[in-house]
């Protein structure tokens, strides 16, 4: 099988690429990445003389481009997207440019030339917010609360249009919050750690109490390959991890690991249309296609931590690179 992957140079898709290249030594994967801030190629530098394994530097956006690398594969798994809450408050524009547009050229792109199967990579924050109690399941209305999580919602609504009207083989998979190693130090656990390793205080969100399931890379990638095989197209499956735990929880985690205490804490004002609590259910997944995460939380934040302590110098040149000094 060939696969692209767009946005393969990113966190979550350099883990993808990494798990299929090992598991699949037959599979041949072309990575399509316009490596912008969040993209890093060095993030596959173990894989890179792999012969199974082909870059690409470009944009989901470039019709061309698209078409090109389309024609040459059996499937296509989309994770290129603007992915940071923040930056989607402050500029909202470029987020409809690659998330929706982006995966609109993608998906007209393979109705034109035929493909096996497209895999959509999403989120759980399409759902909204919850209560202090239940779960996010396949079957709750989408209502996204921020830039980020409405650009999300939109390419997931035109990928059942796709299915929907075109018959495209499509297959949507939406996440809890991912954490693990080659994670973009904007996000939570590694912006954390490298300010801690800078002797500065970390910045917590209102009271802190805001509620996050948190999922293995890892396993988030063993999902999606199972779906991809497995799933039923034109279905969406929900990926969760089953840990639920407060961002102060996290926080006093990463401070604890590091030999800090809570005068290290910093409580700022807390982020416009900031969800309360995200939970997802795994039941349709377990049940349908019998995943489950592998990993505990406790044993997979000790291997996240401990990976982000033992390669500063890869935090350090995306500092480097985001200061002009690389």
């Amino acid at each position: 099988m060939k696969i692209l992957v767009t946005g393969g140079a990113g966190f979550i898709g350099s883990c993808f690429i990494r798990h299929i290249l090992n598991k699949y030594k037959d599979y041949k994967v072309i990575n399509l990445d316009a490596l912008t801030y969040a993209g890093n190629i060095e993030n596959l530098d173990d894989v890179k003389n792999n012969a199974n394994y082909t870059f690409v530097h470009g944009n989901i956006c470039d019709k061309k481009l698209v078409k090109e690398l389309i024609s040459e594969v059996d499937c296509v798994v989309n994770f290129a997207a603007e992915s940071h809450v923040d930056r989607s408050i402050s500029t909202p524009e470029i987020f409809i440019e690659t998330n929706v547009k982006g995966t609109l050229n993608l998906l007209q792109s393979c109705k034109e030339l035929g493909i096996q199967r497209f895999l959509q990579v999403s989120t759980d924050e399409v759902y909204g917010t919850l209560g202090k109690t239940g779960y996010f399941y396949e079957t709750t209305p989408l209502a996204p609360n921020s830039p980020y999580s409405a650009s999300k919602a939109s390419a997931d609504l035109l990928v059942r249009a796709y299915f929907e009207t075109y018959k495209l083989p499509v297959l949507n998979t939406r996440c809890s919050n991912n954490y693990g190693p080659y994670q973009y130090p904007e996000k939570l656990i590694p912006f954390f750690i490298s300010k801690l390793l800078k002797g500065e205080k970390v910045p917590v969100y209102g009271d802190g109490l805001n509620v996050r399931d948190w999922l293995y890379v890892y396993d988030h990638c063993s999902a999606i390959d199972t779906v991809l095989h497995s799933g039923t197209v034109g279905e969406v499956y929900n990926i969760g991890g089953h840990n639920e735990k407060t961002n102060l929880e996290i926080t006093k985690l990463i401070l604890e690991a590091m030999g800090k205490d809570e005068s290290c804490i910093q409580y700022v004002q807390d982020r416009l249309g900031h969800d309360r609590r995200y939970a997802i259910s795994n039941d349709k997944i377990q049940s349908e296609l019998g995943w489950s995460p592998s990993l505990t939380f406790e044993k997979g934040i000790k291997i996240t931590i401990d990976w982000y302590l033992n390669n500063q110098q890869w935090i350090k040149n995306i500092e480097n690179k985001k200061a002009g000094v690389l």
